[in-house]
């Protein structure tokens, strides 16, 4: 392996207008929100209880979408920030949306089928760490490299902490809600799948002979 991705790193500016347009407006979406349906705050939510027994199905999608204050959709922008710039041009646009869907679909599944004491949840981290290991994936199928590795590694690292030791000390300290891992975990999980079944998919055909 090498070091090639370094100039890539270092130049993240050179993405251009394009590469930022679908972020940017994910991020537009978060933020609208946040603002205008604070008002509908009790039904948005990720809620065991309504989804089961009321079959508020909604919940499952807009839980992702809606933030318990300012300061954790503050976290979750800088992360749509970070993953846009590393990652941006991995996937065209019907990809990225591929991957959204696949992250929301296995932290729901998660829920429901693996975590039956977890009650309610709000928050886009799931989906965004599906997204990250999506753009790992890319990484490591078309140009593996030294940068990716390590990358990766923490990346693993990180996840492997939260389910072994409990949330990063900086990010439990400034969040007013529990930061519940296993949203990670299971968003993870999705988007490398959906990534890497779209990168099998576009796989160079090799000729018989």
């Amino acid at each position: 392996m090498n070091l090639g991705r370094l100039p890539q790193l270092l130049q993240l500016a050179q993405l251009g207008t394009r590469a930022w347009r679908a972020p940017l407006a994910l991020a537009l979406v978060l933020i609208a929100v946040q603002l205008l349906c604070a008002s509908a705050w009790e039904a948005l939510p990720y809620d065991r209880a309504a989804i089961l027994a009321g079959g508020d199905y909604a919940r499952l999608v807009t839980a992702h979408f809606f933030h318990y204050d300012l300061a954790h959709l503050a976290w979750n922008l800088v992360g749509l920030a970070l993953v846009a710039a590393l990652f941006a041009r991995e996937f065209d646009l019907r990809g990225w949306i591929v991957i959204l869907v696949a992250a929301t679909v296995a932290v729901d599944l998660g829920f429901l089928l693996l975590e039956p004491q977890l009650e309610w949840y709000v928050g886009f981290s799931g989906v965004l760490h599906g997204m990250m290991a999506a753009g790992l994936c890319a990484w490591l199928w078309r140009t593996p490299d030294a940068i990716t590795a390590l990358v990766a590694v923490l990346f693993a690292f990180k996840l492997g902490w939260e389910h072994l030791v409990g949330p990063l000390p900086f990010t439990a300290s400034t969040l007013a809600v529990p930061v519940i891992h296993e949203a990670h975990t299971y968003g993870a999980i999705g988007g490398a799948v959906a990534a890497l079944w779209m990168l099998w998919r576009q796989r160079p055909a090799v000729a018989s002979l």
